[in-house]
């Protein structure tokens, strides 16, 4: 793969080793080749300490590698400056955590207003915007409740919306279902299946067996290297 990846990738890891300095070298990750396909659906899954953190890291720009080149929507983040990189993660990356990370005291159109307001969009156009979005993930009627007044799945909808406000070029879940019980995990990866419906690029690390066959394909990492790439007959089995 080239430095500058595939036109038709979301992301593209090309020989990448991240390797921390704790007495003797860690090799968080060890020559990891990988692609993401826009419009994809990908799973990570593999045991604590197999790179899965440090994979998401990178590709959302929170971190760099120690060796090869990471490309988020045909740019190299592995290659810029920290302020470039803070506008690329702001512009080109949806965040959704398993903890919901809302502002307490912001409504729910206001956290999902958030990123625009670093993009420096007016507040007429924020608001319409924010209010679009939360429509589109079934909010329509909560635009001005605070988190403490939703339930667990309700505040995990508007870290989703938030997180797609800006229209990213990938959207990364850290364990999105991890906070909430089984009806509503399955409600939210609901939602998941109809982002990936709707063209939405979506990588999720899991632990879950069950929440990882959502995807169309699950990458099993071990000891910092890919193991295998598992293909999925299909989404939402």
């Amino acid at each position: 793969m080239s430095s500058t990846g595939s036109a038709a990738a979301a992301v593209t890891l090309d020989a990448v080793r991240k390797t921390y300095q704790v007495g003797e070298p860690v090799h968080a990750l060890d020559g990891v080749s990988l692609e993401i396909p826009r419009g994809s659906y990908t799973a990570v899954m593999g045991p604590s300490g197999s790179g899965k953190s440090t994979l998401m890291n990178l590709i959302g720009c929170l971190d760099t590698p120690t060796e090869g080149s990471v490309v988020v929507n045909d740019q190299d983040v592995s290659a810029i400056g920290d302020r470039k990189r803070t506008t690329i993660r702001g512009e080109e990356i949806g965040f959704v955590f398993q903890t919901f990370n809302l502002m307490p005291r912001l409504t729910a159109r206001e956290n999902v207003a958030l990123p625009m307001v670093f993009r420096g969009v007016g507040r007429g156009e924020r608001r319409e915007r924010a209010a679009e979005v939360l429509q589109s993930v079934g909010l329509g009627d909560r635009l001005e409740h605070l988190p403490n007044e939703l339930s667990g799945g309700q505040r995990q909808r508007v870290a989703i919306a938030r997180a797609l406000v800006n229209d990213p070029a990938i959207l990364l879940a850290d364990e999105p279902t991890g906070n909430l019980d089984t009806e509503t995990g399955a409600q939210i990866m609901g939602l998941f299946e109809d982002l990936y419906d709707r063209g939405n690029t979506i990588l999720m690390v899991t632990h879950e067996r069950e929440i990882a066959e959502h995807a169309e394909r699950v990458i099993h990492l071990l000891d910092g290297e890919i193991e295998r790439i598992e293909e999925l007959s299909g989404v939402g089995k």
